[in-house]
């Protein structure tokens, strides 16, 4: 449905967007991940034809649209504000396009109605925005760019405004929404959480370029970068020495002199130094000794209350400082605590190598 060749965007003498390689299936929702000002809201820009690329192609459908207005394209864009027009009720808002496009009266009235049915806002068709609430806004925006029927939907952070508590209940309406639709939608967000709950693929952004491109699992679980392992959720990031191997595990030292056993799948034969990145969840904590390939022991420096969930803060006895998390027992006679000293257990699988040297 959209594919992307080479595309770069620079305004002066700074690159935003370099040599972008992408292709997007129709019917994907995909997600642009990255911090302020990695260049994702240019992309979206690009694929909405607000911006035009430097260098490269983008393909909608299979037609070359890089030099297309955004009018001409079969893309619709859903922006952070919403964008709505105060002055119009919520039906003239969402019937805006089709009045732009000289669709019938007749159609029209009746693909509105649709659509908001779609997004359950029959019954306030006749109210203006300020009537609305946040959520009830974000779906107007919705609406309004599902009526024209796009090809792709571009949606440019459209939850950031919410509040916690509705902004998690519209990940779930708005993946809904998509998966009824089948429409493509490329999603940007800063929010880990949110890329991870509502995509079927993300890709890392960061300086412009894409870092990793991936299944939420694979994006997670796999990391191919210390970027992308620091960026999505929690990591500790640990530098090592490779200092033997067999077959197919390795054994590294890490600069504290702690070694632990890692397979070499990840481990290029000519290396001899790896980052390796390690899930505080992944850290099992016991007062005894668990079955794992690597199990050493530590004090907890730190414990922080997270709800459901307690972060400890955990010093190796050759020094090396760990996140770990575990389900919140404070009530039983199984929680940790600061000061307490614990036998740490991690698997194989669970160190993941993201660089090597």
């Amino acid at each position: 449905m959209l594919e992307l060749r080479g595309v770069t965007k620079r305004f002066g003498h700074f690159t935003a967007v370099k040599s972008i390689e992408l292709s997007v299936q129709a019917g994907e929702f995909i997600t642009l991940l990255g911090p302020s000002g990695c260049g994702k809201t240019t992309l979206l820009r690009l694929l909405a034809g607000f911006e035009t690329p430097d260098e490269g192609t983008i393909l909608l459908d299979g037609e070359d649209v890089s030099r297309v207005p955004p009018y001409r394209r079969c893309v619709n864009q859903v922006f952070q504000g919403y964008a709505l027009f105060p002055h119009l009720t919520v039906r003239e808002n969402v019937g805006f396009g089709l009045r732009m496009q000289k669709v019938p009266p007749a159609e029209a009235a009746k693909r509105i109605s649709e659509a908001l049915d779609i997004v359950s806002l029959q019954e306030q068709a006749d109210k203006h925005p300020h009537q609305m609430s946040g959520g009830q806004r974000q779906r107007v925006a919705l609406a309004r760019a599902i009526v024209c029927r796009p090809k792709v939907l571009l949606l440019d952070e459209p939850l950031s405004a919410l509040d916690a508590k509705l902004r998690h209940a519209m990940q779930l309406e708005l993946k809904h929404l998509q998966r009824r639709l089948g429409i493509t939608f490329v999603f940007v967000t800063h929010d880990q959480d949110e890329a991870l709950t509502m995509s079927d693929r993300i890709a890392v952004i960061n300086q412009g370029k894409i870092e990793q491109l991936g299944t939420t699992t694979e994006i997670y679980h796999r990391p191919r970068t210390p970027f992308a392992a620091d960026f999505i959720g929690q990591a500790n990031l640990l530098s090592s020495t490779i200092v033997y191997r067999n077959g197919t595990t390795a054994r590294i030292r890490l600069e504290t002199g702690l070694e632990l056993v890692v397979a070499t799948a990840d481990l290029p034969a000519a290396a001899t130094k790896a980052l390796v990145s390690v899930r505080p969840e992944k850290i099992h904590i016991g007062r005894v000794p668990a079955e794992a390939e690597n199990v050493f022991q530590a004090r907890i420096a730190e414990e922080i209350f997270q709800g459901a969930t307690d972060r400890l803060q955990l010093v190796t006895d050759q020094g090396t400082n760990l996140h770990a998390l575990v389900a919140n027992e404070s009530a039983t006679q199984e929680a940790f605590h600061e000061g307490d000293r614990v036998y740490c257990s991690l698997h194989l699988d669970d160190i993941i190598v993201v660089h090597t040297a």
